[in-house]
Formats: structure tokens, sequence, C-alpha cells
């Protein structure tokens, strides 16, 4: 959303969406998940009074708006691209199906997953760690707003340190919420190794992937550093 309140901006898209055609021109299986959060935000919204599973799931349908905006941007540039969703809209998107997605990723196509799991009370997080076990991939690289992993709110902490590597038992251990329990725990269990990087630095996407070091890495041999 930008500089935006809520909405999407449509710089900030363009800008995501050059960075991953770098990385698709190179010839990296690139796949997406997509948050919503700057559309609606399903906990903000029961904590209003809402039904819990009600905000969830129009949390989910967000991130299908924000998945068929970035396929619109990637396809400008000449990237082919395919939406899958957890939740059926065959006329917007493709059902999620495995098979079909990998084989997507084979053609060097970018498959960007929407609707999250389709089901409520389950995170973007754990949808990410769940797609990248199920189409075995090699990778999980978490875009957010910080620079990594922090031993404490560096927002309001001026001695906030931040970890270069951190192995999955600690940020369960000590509760560095920069994923979900849910998902470090799947990424733990299948050895899927995690990179956080800040998304609104210009070329990090692709430093990431050619395996620069933007952020903190997390893995199952990792040292706490």
């Amino acid at each position: 959303m930008g500089q935006l309140s809520y909405g999407i901006d449509p710089a900030i898209v363009k800008g995501i969406a050059e960075e991953i055609a770098l990385v698709a021109e190179q010839g990296t299986q690139l796949a997406i998940v997509v948050g919503g959060g700057n559309i609606f935000r399903g906990v903000k919204a029961a904590a209003g009074g809402m039904d819990r599973a009600t905000g969830d799931y129009i949390g989910m349908i967000a991130t299908v708006m924000n998945a068929m905006t970035l396929q619109d941007a990637l396809e400008r540039m000449g990237v082919p691209t395919r939406v899958q969703t957890a939740i059926a809209m065959q006329e917007v998107a493709e059902p999620y199906i495995r098979r079909r997605a990998i084989r997507h990723l084979e053609r060097g196509r970018v498959v960007i997953f929407g609707a999250g799991s389709g089901n409520p009370f389950f995170t973007t997080d754990t949808t990410a760690a769940l797609r990248a076990a199920e189409i075995d991939a090699e990778v999980i690289f978490k875009a957010t707003k910080v620079d990594g992993i922090y031993d404490c709110d560096p927002a309001t902490n001026a001695d906030a340190k931040r970890y270069t590597s951190l192995n999955y038992t600690h940020v369960l251990a000590n509760d560095l919420r920069v994923m979900d329990s849910t998902a470090i725990a799947l990424c733990k269990e299948n050895d899927i190794p995690i990179v956080v990087f800040n998304l609104t630095t210009e070329g990090n996407i692709n430093r990431a992937v050619m395996g620069e070091s933007v952020g903190t890495l997390v893995g199952g041999n990792c040292d706490v550093v």
C-alpha cells in the first residue's frame, strides 16, 4: 500500500513486479504467497466484534485481489504468470493443484498462491511454509518491512540486536514473531531455510535470491549470531 493508509499503490506494485521479473528472467523458479493486510486483516476485524472465521475468509479474498494485481503487473512486463487460489474462483484464477503448480514452475511461469490455505485461523506465513513443502522449494524468502529478525522490537528499542543467522529452535523458544509458530514448525519439520529481509529496499529480492546477506537466515544448522 506504499504511503497510502490502505489499498494498492500502483508504484509499489510496479517496483515489486520489476524485481520479480529480474529474478524470473535469470531462470529461478519462483512461487509467491501474497498477504491481504493492506486491504483487510481478519484479526483486527475480529477484535472489533466480527466473527473471526468470517474475517479470515474476507482476508483470504483480499489476498486474491493482491495476487491478481501482481499478476497483471508481471504480465505487462512479459513475465508469464499463473494465479492459483485455495478457494475456488474459476472465472479469475486456477484452483490450487499441486502438480499443476509444479508444472507451471518447470515451464518458467511465476506462480502466485492466493486465498491463503483456504482455512480460517491460519496465516499466510503458514500458507507459505505449507506450499513451500508441497512444491519442494529450496528456500522461503520472507519479504517484510524490517531488515531481519531482532531480539526485540527495533521500532521501540534503539538497542535491539539484529541476528545474522538463527536456528528454528531459538526462534520458537524466544517467541521471535517474524513468522507465526506454526509456519516455523513446518519449516523445521521439512528443513526449509527462511531468509527474512526488507522488501522496501530496492534490489533486495534479487540480492536475497542470489545468496547475498540481506537479512537473517533461519535454518536447522545455523548458529545464533
